[in-house]
Formats: C-alpha cells, structure tokens, sequence
C-alpha cells in the first residue's frame, strides 16, 4: 500500500512505528518517483529536526556492540528518553544481500515501547555506513527519539563517516588478542570522543587496567578534538549492565561541554555541508547518465579507467568537462 506525503508525516509526528518505517524505506528507494515524495517528506519534517544525541558506535567484530546497544539502549530509556537504533549490516558485494539481523540479537530492547530499531543496508557503500543514514536519523528526530544510536560493521572508513555524522563518537575496545594498541589507527583515535573497553570481568581486569593506562598514554600524543575534554578511558561489561551509567553520564557531560562552547551548532552546521556536497555529486553523476548520449560517454571514460587506458582521474576530469560542454 502506498502512503501520502501527509500520511507518512502524520505516522512519523504521532511516533507510529510502522509509518516511520515506511518512511524510511521510502528515503532508501533509489526510485524516481520515490526520491521525489521522499525529499517533499523531508523538507516537511525539517522543523523537528536537530534535538535528538546523535552517538555513533564502532568498534572491532566481536567488540560487543550490539549487547552493548541493547542494553545502554535500555539504560536510556530508564531515564525517561525515547531511543531509535540504526543498525548499519554489511551489504554483500556480490548479490547486494544482507544479514539484517539486529532486531533479533537486540530482542529486549525491540520489545520496549520507547525503541525503534532499523536495521538498514550499507548497499555497499564506502565504509559500512548506508547512504541514506543521515536523512534516516532526521526521521527518527521529527518522531520524538532523544537518542540516535548508530551502530557501524566497524569495518575501513566507517569510523570517519560514523563522525561525519553524529554528536558523540564512542568506541569499543576488547582487550585480549596481543599488543593491545596494535591496530588502532592514529586516525582512529582522532575522531573519538569516549572509549569503553567491554567485556571486563574479575580475570582479566588487572589487563584492563593496564589496556586503559595504554590507551590513556597514547591520547596524551593526540591534540583534543575538543577544547576542554579530556577522553575518557571507561572499563566495564555491557553484557552486565556494568559502566554503562557513566558512559550516560559522560554522554551528557560532553554535548553539555559543546553547547556551552558553541561547538555543538557549528559542528552540525558542518555536518550539514557535507551532506549537502555529497547529494550535490549524486545528483550531477544521476543527471549526467539521463542523457543517452552522456551515458555513453560515461561508459567510454570509464571503460577507459577500468583497463587503465589512461589515469582514472584523467578520465573522470575528460567526461566531466565534455558534459560542461554540451548545451
């Protein structure tokens, strides 16, 4: 069944779970027609936008990001706040498949009537983070959720997108596995704000202490993202409910620390830009294959970069001043 613009924005306002996610499956089709009803949604919805935490959520496989989703999720809620998780599955590469799995490793926190849980697709897109995330999480805002979970596959880029994108950027680290810095990438730790080390019980905690004493080194080589904020280093396990109030408590700490600085608008403001330069691509790249004869000559240039005719970057810059070009 088909949804109208005002049905869909109806459903999204009074937090009607089924037409929020309609809505969302409307702003991921890729159709015409859809992407049509989909920017009318929301330019519409734009007014309630922007009062949500956004927290971004990554970490290595098997860090424990979903238990600790569920259950910091469930936290929140405690606290009387409405929470939407955007669980971002790998998308295979070969049928565009994926698991979609979350809601059923996520069962507590998807009976509870304050969460919305959207597993999405990253379709392949650079980093694990789906391409429509952003316009998802403002659906998410226009329906009355404080909280924005985003949960990465935690794989390449994603962690650049996953900040490109939020207000607080937390990452999870298991010890166990070796040198405990080895593989933490310098750019990595550039871009957090906090970092819990899950799964710390009576065994390894001595290890844990020492893993947070490392880490707590290492961010001393790093210039602050932000003026004033020292990153926390928080030991615990989500599976137990154990560190998640103060990983809350600093959450709130340091949107609190942004808002006072005036960081926190002119991040967004940031954010939005970027958006904007990226839709800007998408739409010339989408415009410039209408044209019959402009596809072709995409095709041509690009065949060219594939079997290395000529630099890739050499082809790109020949089709895009041929498309300039044509009246």
């Amino acid at each position: 069944m088909k949804f109208s613009t005002e049905e869909l924005i109806g459903g999204i306002r009074s937090g009607n779970k089924r037409l929020i996610a309609k809505a969302i499956t409307l702003v991921e089709s890729k159709k015409a027609e859809h992407r049509i009803q989909a920017e009318e949604l929301l330019k519409q919805i734009m007014p309630f936008t922007g009062k949500s935490v956004r927290v971004g959520i990554t970490g290595v496989p098997g860090a424990g990001k979903s238990t600790f989703i569920e259950n910091f999720g469930r936290l929140v809620i405690s606290h009387g706040k409405k929470v939407a998780v955007l669980a971002i599955d790998p998308s295979s590469s070969i049928n565009k498949g994926s698991i979609l799995g979350d809601k059923t490793r996520m069962e507590e926190l998807a009976k509870e009537e304050n969460a919305f849980i959207r597993p999405s697709p990253s379709s392949g897109f650079l980093g694990g983070v789906a391409n429509t995330t952003f316009e998802t999480m403002m659906i998410c805002e226009a329906a009355g959720y404080d909280y924005i979970l985003i949960e990465t596959v935690g794989v390449g880029q994603s962690e650049v997108l996953v900040a490109d994108i939020t207000d607080v950027f937390l990452f999870l680290k298991i010890i166990g596995g070796g040198d405990e810095l080895q593989g933490i990438k310098r750019g990595i730790m550039e871009m957090v704000d906090l970092v819990f080390i899950n799964k710390v019980d009576q065994d390894n905690l001595q290890k844990a202490k020492n893993t947070r004493l490392e880490l707590k080194r290492a961010l001393d080589f790093i210039p602050p993202k932000e003026k004033g904020w020292k990153i926390p280093v928080l030991l615990g396990s989500a599976l137990f409910n154990e560190g998640l109030e103060e990983i809350y408590t600093k959450i709130d700490e340091f949107i609190s620390l942004k808002i006072k600085s005036g960081r926190f608008n002119e991040v967004r403001t940031h954010q939005a830009e970027k958006r904007f330069e990226y839709w800007v691509q998408e739409y010339i790249l989408a415009l410039m294959k209408k044209s019959s004869s402009m596809e072709e000559a995409y095709l041509q240039h690009k065949k060219n970069a594939s079997e290395m005719v000529s630099n890739p970057s050499t082809e790109a810059k020949l089709f895009v001043e041929k498309f300039l070009s044509e009246d």
